[in-house]
């Protein structure tokens, strides 16, 4: 097989979460582009159905499946339609996070609802995710990516958002994990993106002009000089997903522009 070929998904179905928008949506349309099947989740259906267009003008198959990722039995029903419309899934991307409000914030400055909300959406859904990933995979396996972020390892200060850090510092420890405990069936790899400028990522640090958006840019000191896309992070998840990355488990490999 050459180099070219081992990126290629033909015949594979892959799961996104947070599908509807921003690095969701970038996923599952390079995810598509490669060759697989998506079924797309997300909380608004409305958003769901114009991902799976673009899915379909690519060539491939779509399923649209609302779905909360805090709630398990949400997850179940996703794993449950893929199988029974798509066939076994391959592929399970857990990428639906963020701040639940939009709100970054101070540890000492975040109240325990708030603290538990946070660690519900970006941790407990991703462990959720990965249990009920693995029992919807066949006896060949598959791959599971979880997507973390740069905050995970280096916190940027001015962002002021301790508690977004540390789930997903917790997610990358359980990343590790599970790529352990689920080998050699099935590889667990994440990617943690850095800032790109999605819906909740300018919502949070009110970057509403282009002036706002190069004093945001400049304060983070990203080596190559620009904020990311959604197509960076979807062309990482490829590769994790593909033959290309078949001796890779257990890994965190940062997007994030240096």
């Amino acid at each position: 097989m050459g180099v070219l070929d081992q990126f290629k998904l033909d015949g594979r179905v892959a799961v996104v979460t947070g599908a509807g928008k921003g690095i969701g949506r970038g996923i599952a349309l390079a995810l598509a582009e490669a060759g697989a099947d998506v079924a797309l989740a997300a909380r608004s259906a409305e958003d769901l159905e114009t991902v799976a267009a673009e899915v379909r003008e690519r060539g491939r198959r779509a399923i649209v499946v609302p779905t909360d990722v805090t709630q398990m039995e949400m997850l179940e029903n996703l794993a449950g339609r893929t199988k029974a419309e798509l066939g076994a899934v391959d592929i399970w991307v857990n990428n639906a996070g963020g701040l639940p409000d939009g709100i970054p914030r101070y540890l000492t400055r975040t109240s325990e609802a708030q603290f538990s909300a946070q660690i519900d959406l970006n941790l407990k859904a991703v462990w959720a995710g990965c249990v009920v990933a693995a029992g919807a995979m066949g006896e060949d396996g598959g791959v599971i990516v979880n997507i973390s972020s740069r905050a995970g390892k280096d916190m940027a200060p001015n962002l002021k958002n301790g508690p977004y850090a540390a789930s997903k510092s917790a997610v990358n420890s359980l990343t590790a994990t599970f790529s352990r405990e689920l080998a050699p069936r099935i590889r667990v790899n994440a990617v943690g993106p850095g800032p790109i400028p999605t819906e909740n990522f300018t919502a949070s640090v009110r970057m509403d002009t282009p002036e706002r958006a190069e004093e945001v840019r400049r304060s983070m000191n990203i080596a190559l000089q620009r904020f990311g896309a959604p197509e960076d992070i979807g062309a990482a998840v490829v590769y994790l997903a593909s033959p290309a990355s078949s001796w890779v488990t257990g890994q965190v490999i940062y997007v994030a522009g240096g």
